[in-house]
């Protein structure tokens, strides 16, 4: 195939000041009525993510899969799994965003394959000694019938980072055991990923969410960490099976694939990494062009934290001039308004002050609803793999992929005809997008005031740095060029400010100023033009 131009109106550096919003296919909406969301359901839906104002969407996996971990054990990179559609859907579901002006983001999930990729399968096969194992670790044991796996590396879903197989040899997964870990210093693993980037970009995708972009390359003679600490990355550590300096090789060749095709075709890197300065490694101008906040992410509701995290945040990428990414919630981490306390006002507030924050903003379905975290599901009806390993993650990750309510006042919501394939609350009814639309005060129409301001005022967007100014203990105070301040109080008690402008929104109402000062409530952010 040759390379194809996508429809959307050309923007030079696009992804600089982009609102991505990601979706999570199962638990979006669903066509067909099976209550497993899918690209039908997508597509059906793709006018409400134009009218919210977002730039882009980011797909989650929908490749075919055994789904043991939602997607992300993919079997064939160039198939639509029966669940999600068809790749005919897949396409149209791309024609259709472009034509309403939106971008498409897809996941890319090059660390590890499915169990039932066709070169695993192949590899098990056909036995030790088999060339095609080379794509993957396969290894001996330990031990003097070889019964131990061959170092000390864990799997981060809990349990040892090995599986044994009835030939007696080892193979690394470092999540589950039906995730095998590619080897990247094969030649053959690098020709086909990027043969799978060339086959959806001439489909038209514009960019990539590189999952584990971390991960792909591990330490030679993959040696033992010699303690029980490799799932956290301490201090200034580089662990030998995350985060090696070889993944940046990778990248580049990427990078050169990319930049063949019209309309600037991006990488978003998931990388968990020490440091915020070794994130902007992987964003070097002939690298990525994103990666994704985790220290923002993980800042919690505190002024100087917050203010340390957006600082350092914009320090680590000037040098490498990429823009830097915010971000609140995602399939992985428990939903904002949940995570941060203080219940939907001071999610609402801390939405309002990463959107003024310079660079690009991501949005996980659902919290322009005000969606709080579901806590309560019951075991039976949980999916995440990790739940069911000891000493894993917390494995709650369901909990921030019930589907999303978009009308009426009973489960499943108008997410589909068939039910859900995890339970809603009885209680999201006023949290529907139905119930929320036309409501001034609702969080919906909030981000829609918010997203509406971001793209069309000059001070909002794109930028490295912004001003600060003086506060009270625990408000953060700055200004952005071109005439915005924004104002956050993270305390739970009023701040008295003086007043900097216009006001042009609030999370909260507002009281009328007070002569030349204003009160801001706890727990509100605020936006002002001078």
């Amino acid at each position: 195939m040759t390379p194809q131009h996508n429809n959307v109106t050309p923007a030079t550096d696009w992804w600089r000041d982009a609102v991505i919003y990601q979706v999570y296919p199962r638990s979006f909406a669903d066509g067909n009525g099976d209550g497993m969301g899918d690209l039908a359901g997508i597509r059906s839906r793709l006018p409400y993510l134009r009218d919210l104002g977002v730039d882009a969407v980011w797909l989650s996996p929908f490749y075919a899969s055994p789904q043991a971990d939602a997607g992300y054990d993919v079997a064939d990179y160039r198939a639509i799994d029966p669940m999600f559609g068809t790749l005919p859907d897949a396409e149209a579901v791309i024609r259709d965003a472009h034509a309403l002006g939106l971008r498409i983001i897809v996941d890319l999930v090059p660390n590890h394959c499915s169990d039932q990729h066709e070169w695993f399968r192949r590899g098990l096969a056909e036995g030790p000694g088999s060339t095609i194992r080379e794509r993957f670790h396969f290894r001996k044991g330990r031990g003097e019938n070889g019964e131990l796996p061959p170092n000390d590396w864990e799997s981060l879903f809990g349990g040892p980072a090995w599986t044994r197989v009835p030939d007696g040899e080892w193979y690394l997964h470092l999540f589950a055991p039906e995730q095998p870990d590619f080897n990247w210093d094969h030649p053959a693993v690098r020709d086909e990923f990027r043969s799978v980037l060339r086959f959806w970009l001439d489909l038209g995708v514009d960019g990539f969410r590189v999952d584990v972009a971390h991960g792909l390359v591990k330490a030679p003679g993959l040696p033992d960490m010699g303690h029980g600490e490799q799932l956290k990355l301490l201090g200034n550590q580089v662990l030998p099976f995350f985060d090696q300096d070889g993944v940046h090789d990778i990248y580049r060749s990427w990078r050169t694939v990319l930049d063949e095709y019209a309309g600037e075709r991006i990488a978003v890197a998931e990388a968990w990494t020490p440091t915020v300065e070794r994130t902007a490694l992987y964003l070097r101008p002939d690298e990525l062009h994103q990666a994704f906040n985790f220290h923002y992410l993980n800042t919690g509701w505190d002024a100087n934290a917050l203010r340390e995290a957006i600082d350092t945040s914009l320090d680590a990428m000037r040098p490498v001039s990429a823009p830097t990414t915010w971000v609140l919630s995602n399939h992985d981490v428990v939903r904002h308004r949940t995570r941060l306390g203080g219940a939907l006002a001071r999610a609402r507030a801390a939405t309002l002050l990463m959107l003024a924050l310079p660079g690009s903003a991501y949005l996980y379905q659902g919290e322009e609803l005000g969606l709080p975290e579901v806590t309560d599901l019951p075991d039976e009806v949980r999916q995440d793999p990790s739940f069911f390993r000891a000493a894993g993650q917390e494995g709650l990750r369901d909990g921030c992929r019930v589907p999303i309510p978009w009308s009426g006042d009973a489960a499943p919501y108008g997410f589909g005809t068939g039910g859900s394939w995890l339970p809603q609350p009885a209680d999201w009814a006023a949290l529907t997008v139905e119930a929320q639309t036309g409501d001034p005060d609702s969080t919906l129409e909030l981000y829609r005031t918010a997203l509406s301001l971001r793209r069309t005022h000059p001070a909002l967007g794109a930028g490295d740095s912004v001003e600060w100014l003086d506060a009270p203990d625990g408000v953060l105070a700055f200004r952005r060029p071109g005439g915005l301040v924004c104002t956050v109080n993270t305390t739970e008690a009023s701040a008295r400010l003086a007043v900097p402008g216009r006001v042009l929104l609030s999370s909260r109402q507002l009281d009328a100023p007070q002569g030349d000062f204003f009160v801001l409530p706890a727990d509100t952010t605020a936006w002002w033009e001078e």
